[in-house]
């Protein structure tokens, strides 16, 4: 049967039709493949750039120290290379020897500039206050009241017993305050405060035989045959007491005071021990020696950082130590060959027991120990914002005869300062 003709004509439009749509289609193809295959030669989404244009911009982008960055151009244009932040005009030119190049400006943090040493007893006194310490507001409101039977004074006895001041002391600080009381007649509140501050103060600055405690840091360096060594302080202390924290803190009080710090990462058993380190050092500009090999000998770190600071005149190195059980003598053994070795170079001027407030009575029996073994000269107490018992600094100074030096109240990196014993009272009794 024949067809008519507009159905003949009809089809061989739609034949020709779909031959132009799949010719185009395939054209796409090939000119999308041909897309892909020049962007992957020449960069994220570019076209190659003939050598003598592309290659010498970007060569020009590395010589001036600026990073040179690739944007697509329209549909089938050149790519454009082009150098950020180019100063018109400006020649091009490598970095000066020391100086540091673009990325590492970008990627160096920026030194920080610790708080001043004399602001910060004022704060560290204020979180004292917020401690919760029995020594003030309970003792307070057992003096005031109109008559103190002995029930009274065995209840203020057990407050300074709990405080952990020590039965000694204790009865000391009771016997003065009962005979000024009952002879002057003290009732007010104001009056009884300033009574039970003053014998406070007594108890806390001096030692057994009434004397005041010398709470300097010996941080001057000394001369030897003409030779200027460096003052040396070793830092020691049981695990977990905050010793690497503490070194970093020393570090940013010492730079404060315009002095110039070596840091020594003698606790080569704790692998982030060094890096802890380093950082603290890093961000107020101080050398961290270091091993690069985890377990190496700490005497021959302690030894290394010692030379160094000798070596480029520094005033303190500050040497970072193991933490180690009072009770493990070869691990203590090991932290007298540290001072037996570092003291070949220099001796140290300061060796500094780091002791965590909340321990209590068994601080006292780790710095014992710590004292016969590398001669403790200041005691360095931390977290005592986090207890009822700062009574301890009472105890520990009786006992052995070492001043408590420095105190650490909080987290913050400037939360160290020296200790003083009227602050230290006035922020417990609020």
């Amino acid at each position: 049967m024949e067809l008519p003709w507009i159905e003949i004509i009809a089809g061989l439009v739609v034949v020709a039709g779909g031959g132009g749509v799949v010719g185009w289609i395939a054209s796409r193809r090939r000119q999308r493949d041909a897309d892909d295959t020049g962007g992957a030669a020449g960069g994220v989404g570019t076209l190659e750039r003939p050598e003598s244009d592309g290659a010498s911009q970007e060569a020009a982008g590395r010589t001036s120290g600026t990073a040179v960055i690739r944007e697509p151009g329209d549909a089938g244009a050149a790519v454009e290379d082009r150098p950020v932040a180019e100063t018109p005009g400006a020649p091009a030119a490598e970095p000066a020897p020391g100086e540091p190049t673009v990325e590492e400006a970008r990627t160096a943090p920026p030194l920080e500039k610790p708080a001043p040493v004399a602001g910060r007893l004022v704060r560290l006194r204020d979180r004292l206050a917020r401690s919760g310490s029995p020594l003030g507001s309970r003792l307070l409101a057992v003096l005031s009241r109109d008559s103190l039977t002995e029930n009274d004074w065995d209840d203020l006895e057990e407050e300074l017993l709990l405080a952990d001041i020590g039965m000694d002391p204790a009865t000391e600080l009771l016997g003065a305050l009962r005979t000024r009381v009952r002879v002057l007649g003290v009732r007010e509140p104001s009056a009884v405060r300033e009574l039970l501050r003053e014998e406070l103060v007594a108890l806390v600055d001096n030692d057994a035989a009434g004397r005041p405690m010398d709470r300097s840091l010996r941080l001057e360096p000394a001369d030897q045959e003409g030779t200027r060594l460096p003052a040396v302080v070793l830092v020691v202390g049981v695990n977990g007491t905050g010793k690497t924290t503490t070194v970093g803190k020393l570090a940013r009080v010492l730079v404060a005071e315009d002095k110039s710090v070596v840091l020594g990462a003698a606790d080569t058993f704790r692998a982030a021990a060094a890096d802890q380190l380093t950082t603290w050092g890093s961000r107020v500009g101080v050398e961290t020696v270091r091993s690069d090999k985890e377990g190496a000998d700490p005497a021959s770190v302690a030894f290394d950082a010692v030379a160094r600071g000798r070596d480029e005149k520094a005033d303190v190195v500050l040497v970072d130590t193991a933490g180690r059980l009072q009770n493990k003598a070869g691990l203590m053994d090991e932290l007298g060959k540290i001072v037996r070795v570092t003291s070949k170079v220099a001796a140290p001027s300061e060796v500094l027991l780091v002791l965590d407030a909340t321990t209590g009575q068994n601080g006292l029996t780790q710095a014992r120990v710590f004292a016969e073994v590398a001669g403790v000269t200041g005691i360095v107490l931390t977290k005592l914002d986090g207890t009822a018992k700062g009574g301890i600094v009472v105890q520990v100074q009786r006992e052995l005869g070492v001043p408590v030096k420095l105190i650490g109240l909080g987290e913050g990196p400037d939360d160290l300062a020296p200790f003083e014993a009227g602050e230290f009272v006035d922020g417990i009794l609020g």
